[in-house]
């Protein structure tokens, strides 16, 4: 039986509050990641500045050397940008790969308790650390920008313009996140309220408990001013009708006891 790959844990990634809702499996974290539109990217400016930077940036995990590379298996982070922007030009001077931290949370549903201490989310996070360095080649950057297309709507890569031209891929930078460690959090269920309160009717009476699913719904596409295509396109149509049914089918999932 092959056993599940999981980071290791290290000072800056080992959970110790509500550490029970922790995961540090490579597969979890890594569909967590992929499953946000949108990451939160940190980073030291310099040592001058007291305040780390922090960028919403798409990302998505993924391995040029072994591209058939499962979830479950190690694997980088490749990180969207514009060429001159900071991050970018701190990544292309660093050495050994500029440390980055990425962070990403879904949430499942708001958890309405008896009182205001005991009210939650019910969500979905994870955070990288790594080193991350400037992508040279041009077989990279393009299988980078493939995936980091892909991601927006499955399948949307093979129905643009590709490859890019040169103008376009010397303005787009991509950074390849080689992750040292990692960790995931996810809480799911009900409201969880103190023995003290869920015996007292005067309360119990009054005060509705229990989870509102929250979850990413994509509505019916609306075509651009310039569009020329008179139909939707049926790999659309099944995307977009794909993510918001799994999206509302595990935010009902996630009201389950684990």
């Amino acid at each position: 039986m092959v056993q599940d790959l999981v980071y290791p844990k290290k000072k800056q990634n080992t959970l110790n509050r509500y550490n029970s809702r922790g995961t540090y499996d490579l597969s979890t974290i890594h569909h967590i990641i992929n499953s946000i539109s949108v990451l939160h990217v940190s980073f030291a400016p310099s040592p001058e500045d007291p305040f780390p930077v922090i960028l919403p940036m798409i990302g998505v995990m993924g391995s040029f050397e072994y591209p058939s590379a499962d979830l479950n298996e190690p694997l980088d982070c490749y990180l969207h940008g514009y060429v001159s922007s900071r991050l970018m030009r701190l990544a292309r001077e660093s050495g050994n790969g500029l440390p980055v931290c990425i962070a990403a949370t879904k949430v499942d549903g708001l958890v309405l308790s008896l009182t205001p201490n005991s009210h939650s989310y019910n969500y979905r996070s994870a955070v990288l650390q790594g080193y991350a360095k400037f992508v040279e080649t041009d077989q990279e950057k393009l299988y980078a920008m493939q995936k980091i297309t892909d991601k927006v709507v499955e399948g949307r890569w093979d129905h643009t313009r590709v490859p890019p031209d040169n103008v376009e891929m010397t303005s787009t930078t991509i950074l390849r996140v080689s992750i040292e460690t990692g960790s995931g959090k996810i809480r799911q269920g009900g409201p969880h309220d103190e023995p003290k309160d869920e015996n007292r009717t005067d309360i119990t009476e009054k005060v509705w408990t229990g989870v509102v699913p929250v979850y990413e719904t994509l509505d019916a596409p609306v075509p651009s001013a310039t569009n020329k295509v008179n139909s939707l396109p049926e790999y659309i149509q099944k995307y977009v009708q794909k993510v918001t049914s799994e999206n509302r089918e595990h935010a009902h999932e996630a009201v389950k006891e684990p």
